[in-house]
């Protein structure tokens, strides 16, 4: 009797977390968008006329292959190349904040329907997605200090960074649509009842 008692109590905070969840989700998704959109536009900019994309930097892997890519780019292209890094920084920020919230959100969902190993990867998993983010911003700095002409042997970190970002936030990103997948079959069966 006082456990359902206390369940009443704490039903209504539930729900008020979860409209604020709901909100930073909206919020942080719609500056991941917005920043994605404009850090592919600048990348249309840079890798046209078959040059080089931050892609190919970020895969470069060596102090020669960077001088190529920059030589390739000219000073326009490395222009546009350090205005989509600067950039990528208040990108990072959205998406690791919005695909952790997302598999946060994912965790507690699969918590809820009683699924078991989504749940307990839901431990670790949402906060691949900061760590990519963290990845992301080291390597960042790195290319601009190369493009700078300083630091260029640390090339092989700055790949080895991109290669660690992309993997994280892949698995978040899966992760994450998972949670989207069971949200909408919930939708489903609540609007066929």
């Amino acid at each position: 009797m006082a456990e359902s008692a206390a369940e009443e109590v704490a039903a209504p905070a539930r729900r008020g977390a979860r409209r604020k969840d709901r909100r930073l989700l909206l919020v942080f998704g719609l500056a991941t968008v917005v920043l994605d959109a404009v850090v592919l536009l600048i990348e249309r900019k840079l890798g046209a006329g078959g040059r080089p994309s931050i892609l190919d930097l970020e895969l470069s892997g060596s102090e020669a292959r960077v001088a190529e890519i920059a030589s390739e780019w000219g000073a326009d292209g490395l222009r546009l190349a350090r205005i989509q890094l600067w950039i990528d920084f208040a990108f990072m920020v959205s998406y690791g904040t919005f695909f952790t919230l997302a598999g946060l959100a994912t965790r507690t969902l699969a918590r809820e329907r009683g699924l078991r190993r989504l749940a307990a990867a839901g431990v670790v998993v949402p906060f691949f997605a900061a760590a990519a983010a963290v990845f992301d911003a080291c390597e960042n700095a790195i290319w601009l200090l190369i493009l700078g002409g300083h630091a260029g042997a640390l090339a092989p970190v700055g790949t080895a960074c991109a290669v660690t970002k992309f993997s994280l936030i892949g698995i978040a990103i899966a992760y994450s649509a998972c949670g989207l997948f069971l949200w909408l079959l919930s939708l489903r069966k609540a609007g066929s009842r």
